[in-house]
């Protein structure tokens, strides 16, 4: 049994980022250096995301829920049996009720109070026997991971529009997952599968856990300030990890832009006006000087918010730290507010000309990532 829970995210492609550099001339020599990735091929603090590559990846693994036919195993693996689940966590699951599991092996489901960590929150049961045509009667074949997914678009999609009262945010941090019974279930009889809401990495696991309900949440794309994002092949995980081990970036902060802004959603060139002013003061104080990013040669990243996502209510962006890299980002080891290496070298500070550094200003964007 593959160990890895993995599902697709569909969705528009990203959006851009803003960088910040040094300074003006600073920032048209990157530019001038680099080829642009294209606005609509980036996404929100990832930066330089290879989406072509994500994408492949995604459609390889085929993922609509677990990998493995057995999808979620919810009675003892040890016991043999694949009795019916009236008594499971997967078969007594409704819309609104909390998921969690603690090993992908076994796939040990269990219920959780929704203001407790969980991996997984449900938004609709359906009987797949319950739709005409024998597709799904008895005696059918187990659907394939393509199929699982194609149901998981039907279904589950729409289910979460209605769970949350259409205001699903199309680039939010969570996304339409499904899990189904597995083979042994399906055998036996079992068509029911259970759409939900879930975090997930670049990379398709789903190994985040949330607090609260989904329709009581900012479904804003943020981390708590202090989080690094983990780095693979020059490219951000969506993942956090311990900031000793390498990583993409560093949150600095999450900035509430519907303190700022009221009404309709502001356009990208007040938000970065604003994100500017509030990322430059904040690298000040998280790095622990007016100089600090110079003297690490990191950069300052942010995104914008897009009008559908600022519509239903998300509002909130990361300040991001890190180092943009020919494809993508270096990797840095450490916290940004110490000691750190780049590509595995301590930072060199550029000489200084004994003049005053004006603030960052928005700057290109990481190089183009082929793909």
């Amino acid at each position: 049994m593959e160990s890895d829970p993995d599902w697709e995210q569909p969705g528009p492609e990203p959006a851009p980022p803003r960088a910040a550099g040094r300074s003006r001339a600073a920032t048209r020599s990157r530019a001038a250096a680099r080829s642009h990735l294209p606005a609509h091929k980036m996404r929100w603090g990832l930066a330089a995301v290879a989406v072509g590559a994500v994408v492949a990846a995604v459609v390889t693994l085929s993922i609509s829920g677990f990998r493995s036919s057995h999808g979620l195993e919810t009675h003892d693996p040890g016991g043999g049996t694949t009795g019916a689940r009236v008594d499971s966590a997967f078969g007594t699951a409704a819309a609104g009720d909390c998921l969690n599991w603690t090993d992908p092996k076994t796939l040990d489901l269990s219920k959780v109070n929704c203001a407790a960590k969980h991996l997984f929150e449900v938004t609709a049961d359906i009987n797949l026997s319950d739709y005409p045509g024998r597709e799904f009667g008895p005696g059918t074949r187990f659907p394939d991971s393509l199929r699982f997914a194609e149901l998981r678009d039907e279904h589950c999609v729409t289910a979460a529009q209605a769970y949350l009262g259409g205001r699903l945010d199309p680039r939010g941090r969570f996304v339409v997952g499904m899990i189904n019974p597995g083979e042994p279930a399906w055998t036996g009889g079992d068509r029911d599968i259970r759409c939900g809401l879930q975090l997930i990495s670049a990379t398709g696991n789903a190994t985040q856990q949330t607090v609260g309900r989904v329709r009581d949440s900012d479904q804003s794309r943020t981390f708590d300030p202090g989080t690094c994002i983990g780095i693979n092949q020059s490219l951000p995980t969506n993942e956090p990890v311990d900031c000793a081990k390498p990583h993409a970036y560093e949150v600095m902060s999450a900035v509430d832009l519907g303190t700022q802004f009221n009404g309709a959603p502001p356009a990208s060139s007040d938000q970065d006006k604003y994100m500017q002013q509030q990322c430059a003061r904040v690298a000040a104080s998280y790095l622990g000087g007016s100089d600090a990013l110079i003297k690490k040669t990191l950069t300052i990243f942010w995104d914008s918010i897009d009008p559908r996502s600022w519509l239903v209510g998300s509002h909130r962006l990361n300040c991001l730290v890190g180092k943009g890299a020919a494809e993508g980002f270096s990797a840095i080891t450490g916290a940004a507010k110490g000691s750190i290496l780049i590509d595995g070298q301590a930072p060199v500070a550029p000489p200084s000309s004994g003049r005053s550094t004006p603030s960052p200003l928005p700057g290109a964007a990481p190089a183009r990532v082929p793909g």
